[in-house]
This record gives structure tokens, C-alpha cells and sequence, in this order.
């Protein structure tokens, strides 16, 4: 059995944006009670996720924007304490709260510790069950529920503080990983493969047409066979051709057909399927190294059971 990791903290649940947003808490709770009933929990060695290190965040994020989030976060105690409101807007659907800031330091340092035990050999690979997700975070832009880019960081942290030469990201959320691919585009050790409904959120995003980007805009209402016949044709031979050290997945769920985030036809086997597919290409060129974080999935029922069919097969339980 593959020893796979599972990286969490409870400062992850303590983050918020309000009420009826479906960026919520609840989400980790039906992941945890889905891996519990399912006896898949049983099988992953479960660690608490550290505290990411600001210079390690700084790898992927400029120093401006960390300080401004930081900064955010502080202003927002003293309004509270002031008699002030509960949160503070950072884009029309993304805010903090008194917490975000220690769980977005949690969500990086997930990835990054995950990067630590899976290159040491002490596990094979993991998932960080985390929030607040991260792949809309730019360089210098909190948006789209994300903070902090946790893939990229991780990503960066394997080149910079390991020494490896090439690592790949995969994205399969429904929505486009534009903070990413602002982050990697044009860095050569990094190949970054997605695909993601458009036109779709976010829209005015101007995609990169650098050669380390392998990124399929699918339509609305794309069914997973079609997907996989994709990620063959498309992803697979780029990534096999790039033989890469570590491999980093961006794990939203949202592309399933009972998401209504999204408007596509994704059900558990196909992520199983695409999870094999990653295994299968780390397993030749990465001595199976994968790190794989939470990012979307908003129907509680159907990301929950998707993360089980993502894990059972990282774990080959």
C-alpha cells in the first residue's frame, strides 16, 4: 500500500466569509465525515500542517502583497474591537475574517510540509485538505476566495529549497488556475497543464501564451469522456516528454456535474481516472511524488465523494 499523507489544521475551519458563501467550513467537515464512514481515513497518515515561513510565501508572492494582506488582517482586529464589522473585503466575493490570515499561513504551510515528506521519502504522496484555497491568487492579488497560492509556492519551494530541476502542476478545477499561470508562466523548470470551462470565471483574465503552459478552455456541459480523451491527446504526451521530478496538483472538484459553481458533467470515476493517470506518469519520472491541495468543490455531497475517489487512488486503497 502507498503510504499518503493527509495534511490538515483546524485553523483551516476557523476562516470564513459570511454566510450562505459556499466557500465555507462545512466544506472540510464533509471531506473528514466522507474519509470516517468510508474507512479511507484509516489508511493516511494524518499530519498538522505547520505554519508557513513568510519567506517560503515570498517565493511565489511579492513581499507588497504579503505585507498588505498582513496589514489587512491587523486593521480588521482593531475595527472589531472597535465595534466594526466581522470581515474585510478584499474583491466582491472574497473577504477575511479575524482567522484568514493564520489559516491561509496553515493552506501554504500544508503544501509545503507535504513537499518536505514526500521528497524525504517518508511518504509517497499526499493531499492537504485545506482552506482557503489558492490558484486564483496572483503574484500580487488576492482574489477569486484565494490568498495565497498554495501549489505555487510548494512548487517553487521544491525548485529553490530541494534543488530539483523540473516540476509539473495540474489543474483540474472548473475554473481557469490564472493565478498559476501568473506566477509560472515562462519559468521553464515548471510545466503547468490545465483545463477549465470557458468563458468562464475569471473573465477578464488575459491568458499567457508562454511555452510551459498547456492549458484546454473547454465549454460548458464537456462530460468527462471527453475530458479524458483530452488529457490524453493534450497533457499526457507534455508530460511525459517533460519527465517531471515532483508533480503538484491543483484539486478542485467543481467540474462535477452536481457542482453548481460550474456548468460540467465531471462524476467520481473521472477523478479517479485522472488521478491514475498523474500517478502513472509520477511513478515513471517522479518516483511517485505527488502533492495534491484542495481547491474548489461546492456541493458538499459531491466534492466529498470525488476527494475520497481522488484519495483512494493516491493512497491505492
Amino acid at each position: 500500500m502507498t503510504m499518503t499523507g493527509y495534511f490538515t489544521h483546524r485553523d483551516c475551519w476557523k476562516h470564513e466569509m459570511g454566510a450562505g458563501h459556499p466557500e465555507c467550513p462545512e466544506r472540510l467537515d464533509a471531506i473528514e465525515d466522507r474519509l470516517l464512514i468510508t474507512g479511507v481515513g484509516d489508511a493516511l497518515d494524518r499530519r498538522e500542517a505547520p505554519i508557513a515561513p513568510l519567506s517560503d510565501i515570498e517565493l511565489a508572492h511579492g513581499r507588497m502583497h504579503v505585507a498588505s494582506l498582513r496589514g489587512l488582517s491587523d486593521g480588521l482586529k482593531e475595527e472589531i474591537e472597535a465595534g466594526g464589522p466581522a470581515h474585510a473585503q478584499v474583491d466582491p466575493d472574497t473577504s477575511i475574517n479575524v482567522y484568514t490570515w493564520d489559516a491561509a499561513l496553515r493552506a501554504a504551510g500544508a503544501a509545503l510540509a507535504a513537499t518536505d515528506a514526500v521528497i524525504a521519502g517518508e511518504l509517497e504522496n499526499a493531499f492537504c485538505a485545506v482552506r482557503p484555497p489558492g490558484h486564483h491568487a496572483c503574484r500580487d492579488k488576492a482574489m477569486g476566495f484565494c490568498f495565497f497560492n498554495n501549489v505555487a509556492i510548494a512548487a517553487k519551494y521544491a525548485l529553490e529549497r530541494h534543488g530539483l530541476k523540473r516540476v509539473a502542476i495540474v489543474d483540474f478545477d472548473v475554473h481557469h488556475g490564472n493565478g498559476t499561470e501568473d506566477i509560472v508562466a515562462g519559468d521553464q523548470r515548471i510545466l503547468m497543464v490545465s483545463f477549465y470551462q470557458h468563458p468562464f470565471y475569471p473573465l477578464d483574465y488575459v491568458h499567457s501564451s508562454a511555452s510551459n503552459l498547456v492549458n484546454l478552455p473547454v465549454p460548458a456541459y464537456t462530460k468527462g469522456m471527453d475530458v479524458r480523451e483530452l488529457i490524453e491527446s493534450a497533457w499526457i504526451p507534455r508530460l511525459e516528454a517533460f519527465e517531471p521530478e515532483m508533480i503538484f496538483i491543483s484539486a478542485g472538484f467543481d467540474a462535477h456535474r452536481e457542482d453548481d459553481m460550474g456548468q460540467m458533467g465531471l462524476v467520481e470515476n473521472d477523478y479517479a481516472w485522472i488521478t491514475l493517470r498523474i500517478k502513472d506518469v509520477a511513478r515513471r519520472h517522479a518516483k511517485g511524488r505527488i502533492v495534491s491541495c484542495l481547491e474548489g468543490g461546492y456541493s458538499l455531497s459531491a466534492l466529498a465523494r470525488s476527494v475520497e475517489a481522488h484519495i483512494r487512488v493516491l493512497a491505492d486503497v
